[in-house]
């Protein structure tokens, strides 16, 4: 059976400046179905997204918004925005491994 991943559930998932300090990334979910998978604290935490990003867990935000089937997230950059190390001024490729990690199948864990 092919792996699912959350891009594949997704209507849009981006990543964006929130100020030069913080990216921000969105998962905009396609039906109740596909955020319920996104929102699911046992899948995506915290600690998911750190190991992802190579970041502090204590310094991610994750916001999930039922209302809009949305989930954002939140994370310091590694450098600050325009600075000489920084690679993607306007974080517009961060999203990338958070589109590509494979949702767990039902009933295996």
């Amino acid at each position: 059976m092919p792996e699912t991943t959350l891009g594949d559930l997704a209507i849009e998932v981006r990543s964006k400046n929130a100020g030069p300090f913080w990216i921000t990334m969105e998962l905009f979910m396609r039906d109740a179905d596909g955020y319920r998978i996104a929102a699911d604290e046992t899948f995506l935490h915290e600690g998911v997204v750190a190991e992802l990003y190579r970041v502090d867990p204590a310094s991610v935000q994750i916001f999930r918004i039922p209302s809009l089937n949305v989930v954002k997230i939140s994370y310091p950059r590694p450098v600050s925005q325009g600075s000489l190390r920084d690679r993607d001024t306007h974080a517009g490729q961060h999203h990338v491994p958070l589109a590509q990690l494979v949702v767990p199948q039902p009933g295996v864990r």
